[in-house]
């Protein structure tokens, strides 16, 4: 069992940056991939950006260039840098886990609004 826990989210005007974390439980983190999706009113949830165990990356072609995942394997977390911040990344941010085999596991979300 893997539960996430996101913080920082929050109000920022265009062109803002906010930082979010994911702290995750579980001893085998590190095998994980982790992942940030979105999803705005209306929409479907979207993958934003992911990092592997051996920490390749993958991002959403509009957030490329702005935004930044990492992770930290000795304190369990993981972390999404959005800088440049646009009206259109407002949304709920979802962190995400699969395991190595395969079990998939979500937070709850935390708000990003940005203002124009």
């Amino acid at each position: 069992q893997v539960q996430l826990v996101e913080s920082g989210g929050g109000l920022v005007q265009a062109g803002g940056s906010l930082r979010l974390s994911c702290a995750a439980s579980g001893s085998m983190f590190r095998r994980n991939t982790m992942a940030w999706y979105r999803q705005a009113p209306g929409n479907q949830r979207e993958l934003v950006a992911s990092i592997t165990s051996g920490y390749t990356t993958n991002y959403k072609d509009s957030v490329k260039g702005r935004f930044t995942i990492s992770r930290d394997n000795v304190k369990n977390a993981v972390y999404l840098q959005m800088n440049s911040l646009k009206p259109e990344d407002t949304a709920v941010y979802y962190c995400y886990a699969r395991t190595s085999d395969g079990f998939e596991y979500w937070g709850r979300g935390t708000q990003v609004t940005v203002s124009s």
